[in-house]
């Protein structure tokens, strides 16, 4: 048996794994990843929820969705700090992925080799359409990426944008519906 073989052999006996779900603002992602942890939950897997803690919109711990749909997270300030609380448990959830370091796809690459399913949310484009943070990195080696949309204000059409209705050229504005609305591709490129 060649090297690869064995190593994707044990890798799937583990059953470890990167799940991203990305999105523009108001677009569900919260929603499904909490859908997700509770489902691993039910199924009485250990879990282990972090969130940047710079995130404090909703709550200083939670995870919380639009919906208020809410899940216990544990706040961090870097990635390194997943590796060490998230070390012994089989599902580790991530939100708000774009706002941590650029380490973050080394430690759930490091986590998914160890056998921990890792589900990560967060932005995939910044208010300006760019990518976002780590989330391409994540994209590309992740076993799946589920983007979901929210719906354009303007038009009703699917949403992939978040556009920024404040004039702050700050790439990082923590902000909800009074600084940002999706828009489809249309009408997030209609002069202002």
């Amino acid at each position: 048996m060649l090297y690869t073989e064995d190593v994707f052999r044990r890798r799937s006996e583990l059953g470890g794994s990167i799940e991203v779900i990305c999105g523009s603002m108001f677009s569900g992602k919260t929603e499904e990843l909490i859908r997700r942890l509770r489902r691993a939950q039910i199924a009485r897997l250990s879990v282990e929820i972090f969130k940047p803690r710079t995130d404090t919109r909703f709550d200083e711990t939670a995870v919380v969705s639009h919906n208020a749909n809410y899940i216990q997270s544990t706040p961090v300030e870097n990635s390194s700090s997943i590796l060490l609380l998230g070390s012994d448990v089989q599902v580790v959830g991530i939100d708000e992925a774009q706002f941590f370091d650029d380490e973050l796809p080394n430690v759930c690459n490091i986590l998914a080799n160890r056998g921990v399913r890792v589900i990560v949310a967060g932005l995939d484009m910044d208010f300006k359409g760019k990518p976002f943070g780590p989330m391409p990195q994540l994209m590309t080696i992740a076993e799946s990426v589920t983007k979901v949309h929210a719906v354009c204000v303007r038009c009703g059409n699917p949403a992939l944008y978040s556009y920024r209705l404040v004039a702050d050229e700050a790439t990082v504005l923590l902000g909800e519906k009074e600084s940002y609305e999706p828009r489809c591709r249309a009408c997030y490129n209609l002069p202002a």
